[in-house]
């Protein structure tokens, strides 16, 4: 007799952010990607330092499944990239580019304090729908915006994104 399993496609959740390792924003990423790995969900990053980094070592600690979109080719990576909690490094070859996968794959991004790569990924999220969570981001008053939360706190972003996913969930039914 056969056994049929079913099992839950998981949410991929993005966390976007500068790279400077030097981030007032290191700590919040790190607690953020911990409660992604803790919620069941996979993390997605752009694989390098700073944010992404810290992101990713706390999914990793927490036994989640980190995916890092990376900006360069396999046979000439970048240094830094991908960083050492990376699970599935996918290099794209696409440079600044590669914002619009980090931007339009995961179910929803968390936007920490960043550059203008972050910015990108943000405008691009909120233009093809992707929802936003904008922890200590700029805010953004653009008519047809998308779904962008700015929050002050990372309890605050952990606790949009729980409603979020769970809307999710919600609707499926």
């Amino acid at each position: 007799m056969s056994h049929i399993s079913v099992r839950r496609k998981p949410v991929i959740i993005g966390i976007m952010g500068g790279h400077r390792d030097d981030s007032p924003a290191m700590e919040d990423a790190f607690i953020l990607g911990t409660a992604v790995a803790q919620r069941g969900h996979v993390l997605l990053t752009g694989g390098g330092r700073g944010v992404m980094k810290a992101a990713s070592e706390g999914a990793c600690n927490a036994g989640g499944l980190v995916i890092a979109i990376l900006p360069s080719e396999k046979n000439r990576p970048l240094s830094g990239y991908p960083n050492e909690y990376v699970d599935i490094p996918i290099y794209t070859g696409m440079y600044d580019a590669r914002n619009i996968i980090n931007a339009k794959t995961p179910f929803l991004i968390v936007a920490l304090s960043g550059a203008a790569g972050t910015l990108s990924e943000i405008a691009v999220a909120l233009k093809s729908g992707t929802p936003v969570i904008g922890l200590n981001s700029p805010r953004f008053d653009l008519p047809e915006a998308g779904e962008y939360y700015p929050v002050e706190t990372v309890d605050d972003a952990i606790a949009m994104m729980d409603e979020l996913v769970s809307r999710q969930g919600n609707s499926k039914r």
